[in-house]
């Protein structure tokens, strides 16, 4: 079969869910057996979302071969179990970028460079470039931003243009919102309506539309704005508010929107069901938990749900799979200090060091883990917090005073945390960044191998700039800390572990980009195992 192109948009306002709506299609699709793929067009002028601040876009994702991306790429791979790479992420930036570079090299042929046809054309390439493959039946491509956006229009222009030249091999899902008017006590449609006109007017007609809503739309509701929308009464689904993202799909199975699409793409959906077991399971164990486990996250950026994103899912998933209901509370680093920490972390099973950049909260984290090491509670330290447990192992167990990262203090006389020496002459900071899966080795007997049930050899993202320096590495194993994953080609420290704890280990790495539904990160399901163990020692 042709590859089938499947356009994700949205209206009304921003923030609906539409990378939830295109991972919970892509998830019933792929149970039908097809092979799929999602990507997101951003229309920021940013290259990638790599220098972007948590504060404006939540977590920075990062792809296996190192790119980052936004974090919807992080929903695409926890629903379909189905890795993301460099081109699934586009933003207008790098568009823009390559059209630019194509014109300074003469490629146009002295053409004026034009939005129509040279940025919709590239627009237009990188959609395709994934079907082109041969790899995928569907190639499913949200676009960012809300209809009527100045930045989304030269993204709307190259799907109004696929259209024609797909014609049944594409397909348009738009998702907008049905508010409701506490004071009238009525449900809204002129909002969607208008959307969809402005979708209209600049010659998209929607196949499929998906209400956001957080009540119930009737159905002769539904038929009223399937006759003003152009669109099919039985496709007009609807997406209430639920008590968890991962029952989309299901809630979008029994409304027949997988089987919509496929008969706008002109194909039978069949008589036989998605193979969803995997997802049932897992659902039947997140409604029957066995009690709770009580985590503490440490970062700096905990005012935005967002910006710890892959790690809340992956110690969510990982305690349902450990038939526990998480009950994560975020604290802030700022906050802490040597005096309240024991008053801030003694209620949690668990203590997970949260990932970051700079000297912001820094010093909260040494509290955090002070305390945490001398009352044996299970902690987890994520990248930066892994270098923070490196750093207060030495200030307070090797007694060097000043030891720090060169990236918090130049003139540290012990940088236990340091740039490897070729990266010290690089000036672009992303030049100097360890992006993507890296090989690690796990030692004989270490809490990391058996977290890893009994690996070996593992493959990780990365994403940092300094790294543990070896010189350091005797005196640290020969005090207790064991440097228990290591790079193979290079012989950088990855993982470092107290075998003397419960459960105490840091990761150079983030485990979390790795975790889906089907496959929770093995790391992070040792850890709630520890924390629940705690938690019912206590």
């Amino acid at each position: 079969m042709n590859t089938k192109y499947i356009f994700v948009t949205g209206g009304v306002v921003s923030s609906l869910g539409k990378g939830i709506i295109s991972s919970s299609l892509a998830c019933l699709l792929k149970a039908r057996g097809y092979r799929v793929t999602i990507q997101k067009f951003d229309p920021y002028i940013n290259i990638d979302p790599g220098t972007l601040n948590p504060y404006e876009h939540g977590e920075c994702y990062v792809t296996e071969d190192g790119h980052e991306a936004d974090l919807d790429l992080g929903h695409y791979e926890r629903f379909t179990n189905v890795r993301t790479s460099r081109a699934n992420n586009i933003t207008t930036g790098r568009v823009y970028q390559s059209v630019i570079d194509k014109e300074r090299r003469g490629d146009y042929l002295g053409k004026t460079v034009q939005i129509i046809p040279h940025i919709t054309d590239e627009i237009k390439r990188n959609v395709k470039l994934l079907g082109n493959t041969g790899h995928y039946d569907f190639v499913i491509t949200e676009i960012g931003g809300v209809v009527g956006d100045i930045e989304s229009l030269p993204f709307l222009e190259a799907v109004r243009q696929l259209r024609w030249e797909l014609g049944s091999d594409a397909c348009c899902v738009h998702l907008t919102y049905v508010p409701y008017l506490g004071a009238a006590k009525e449900l809204k449609t002129k909002p969607t309506q208008h959307s969809v006109k402005q979708l209209q007017q600049l010659g998209i007609q929607p196949d499929v539309l998906v209400l956001r809503t957080e009540h119930d739309i009737p159905q002769d509701m539904r038929a009223k704005i399937a006759q003003f929308c152009n669109v099919a009464p039985d496709a007009v689904v609807q997406s209430a508010d639920a008590p968890t993202i991962y029952e989309v799909p299901m809630r979008m199975h029994r409304q027949g929107l997988d089987n919509i699409v496929l008969r706008c793409c002109g194909l039978s959906a069949g008589a036989q069901d998605p193979d969803l077991e995997a997802w049932h399971t897992f659902l039947e164990k997140l409604g029957s938990p066995q009690g709770e486990v009580r985590i503490g996250l440490v970062g700096k950026y905990v005012e935005l749900q967002d910006a710890y994103k892959s790690i809340n899912e992956s110690l969510f998933i990982a305690a349902t799979y450990c038939d526990r209901k998480l009950v994560l509370t975020s604290v802030h680093s700022e906050q802490l200090n040597d005096a309240n920490a024991a008053e801030k972390l003694s209620g949690f099973d668990g203590v997970i060091i949260a990932p970051g950049f700079g000297t912001r909260g820094i010093d909260g984290k040494f509290a955090a883990l002070k305390w945490c090491r001398e009352n044996d509670v299970p902690t987890f330290g994520i990248c930066l917090g892994m270098q923070c447990m490196v750093i207060e192992f030495a200030r307070n167990v090797l007694g060097l005073t000043n030891a720090n990262s060169r990236e918090m203090d130049q003139l540290t006389p012990h940088p236990v945390i340091d740039l490897m020496d070729e990266q010290k002459s690089i000036t672009n900071l992303g030049g100097t960044m360890r992006l993507g899966a890296y090989d690690c080795s796990l030692a004989d007997g270490s809490l990391a191998r058996k977290a890893y049930d009994g690996a070996t050899q593992i493959s990780e993202r990365h994403r940092h700039r300094f790294e543990f320096n070896s010189a350091y590495r005797e005196a640290f194993e020969n005090a207790g800390m064991r440097c228990s994953g290591l790079n193979p080609q290079t012989g950088l420290v990855e993982i470092v572990e107290l075998p003397g704890k419960r459960w105490y280990l840091g990761t150079q790495f983030h485990p979390e980009y790795s975790t889906t539904v089907e496959r929770p990160n093995p790391i992070f399901l040792d850890f709630i195992r520890a924390a629940i163990a705690y938690g019912n020692e206590k």
